[in-house]
């Protein structure tokens, strides 16, 4: 039978890797992350949490002479006891998997809109095993995440970086649009997929040409470089006076 000092020994073993766990999950909630690092961040606290208490509390057992042979049948039978529990927890184990996965490649983030068979809403929670879904009718639906790696999702929040630039001049009615176009045409050739197309007619034509940037701010300075090279081409052309 294990003495009352190593009883207490186990138990300071215990609440120091108790509080030890507390403090590394106050560490790592405390730093501001983006969405994606926000998803991953989630999963590791609580798998690294349960891996200090688990490793904790093992180290407490093993390292006690007094506490070692119980221990030592504990995890005996332990290890008896998770077999049978791996094989009753099969559902489980591939939906933490599933959750760590979720948390590396993030086909999915918290945050997201996204949109499945039967359900849209907003990812409010990834957990070990579930995701947390808002719906637009504020309700929440839990997802196995096992279904989240399998299934297809649309994600409505994880775009592309890149923009478009547009602008759109107007010309009077009395001018061959179909030259304006062509000129315009020329203003826009060398960029990345550019367009140019009669968007209205009201007053005065409108002209709209566009073409891919590769982000916001380099789709405002392609914005202020089309609109000179149209004002250049179509003043040249005698189209503004």
């Amino acid at each position: 039978m294990p003495s009352w000092r190593d009883v207490a020994v186990l138990a300071a073993a215990v609440l120091a890797t108790a509080v030890l766990a507390r403090l590394v999950d106050r560490r790592l909630a405390r730093r501001p992350l983006p969405p994606e690092a926000v998803t991953r961040y989630r999963i590791l606290r609580r798998s690294l949490m349960a891996a200090i208490v688990a490793v904790g509390v093992l180290s407490a057992l093993l390292a006690l002479p007094g506490v070692r042979p119980v221990a030592g049948g504990i995890l005996a039978s332990s290890a008896v006891l998770g077999l049978i529990v791996g094989f009753a927890a099969q559902s489980t184990l591939s939906n933490f998997v599933a959750g760590v996965v979720l948390a590396f490649t993030q086909p999915v983030r918290i945050g997201d809109r996204i949109e499945m068979v039967g359900a849209a809403g907003t990812v409010e929670e990834i957990g070990l095993t579930f995701t947390l879904i808002r719906l637009d009718d504020r309700s929440r639906l839990v997802i196995p995440n096992t279904r989240l790696a399998s299934d297809t999702i649309r994600n409505s929040t994880i775009v592309s970086r890149e923009k478009m630039a547009q602008v759109t001049v107007q010309v009077p009615l009395t001018q061959e649009l179909g030259r304006v176009v062509e000129l315009l045409r020329d203003a826009a050739a060398g960029e990345r997929e550019p367009e140019v197309f009669v968007s209205a007619l009201a007053d005065r034509a409108s002209v709209t040409v566009r073409a891919r940037a590769a982000d916001e701010a380099a789709a405002l300075r392609l914005e202020h470089e089309l609109r000179r090279r149209a004002h250049g081409r179509l003043r040249a052309a005698g189209i503004f006076e």
